[in-house]
């Protein structure tokens, strides 16, 4: 079973229903084309469109998987007194003094583009259940980070 954000489930059904309903029926296509142009033995476009086929159908029945065992969190549930998933934490670095903000998210979601780390990382590890005010430290690539918790919100 996986948590997740209603977000982050509604992307991942627009997502699935884009590739059912639209990459593959190109591929199937493109298989077609390839097949009407003869000898299938040494004919690469056809053996790559079914390469392609493979990795989709892949790539789908995953998908189907994880929103089979997805759980919605319900925020209006959650606090802000502690670190859990969906929480957004304002951090420091103590060493650097430098601030950064991550949102804890499923797998799933996690994107560090948009601030999303996930709640399988190192650093939303050592933050989960903490309050404001602790210091975490985390191993990271790098060596050792100190953390202090500035704030805790949705």
């Amino acid at each position: 079973m996986e948590y997740m954000s209603q977000e982050g489930y509604d992307k991942l059904v627009a997502e699935l229903h884009h590739m059912e309903s639209v990459e593959l029926p190109q591929v199937r296509d493109a298989i077609s084309e390839a097949r009407d142009k003869g000898d299938l033995s040494e004919n690469f476009e056809y053996h790559a469109a079914k390469r392609e086929q493979a990795r989709l159908l892949g790539r789908i029945r995953f998908k189907q998987k994880v929103l089979a065992n997805a759980r919605v969190i319900d925020m209006s549930r959650l606090g802000t007194d502690s670190v859990q998933l969906l929480s957004k934490v304002e951090m420091t670095n103590l060493a650097t003094n430098a601030r950064m903000t991550y949102t804890i998210a499923s797998p799933n979601e996690a994107n560090l583009r948009e601030g999303k780390i996930s709640v399988k990382s190192p650093i939303a590890q050592a933050l989960l259940n903490k309050r404001v005010g602790d210091v975490v430290e985390v191993r990271v690539p790098a060596g050792m980070m100190k953390l202090r918790i500035e704030s805790i919100s949705l």
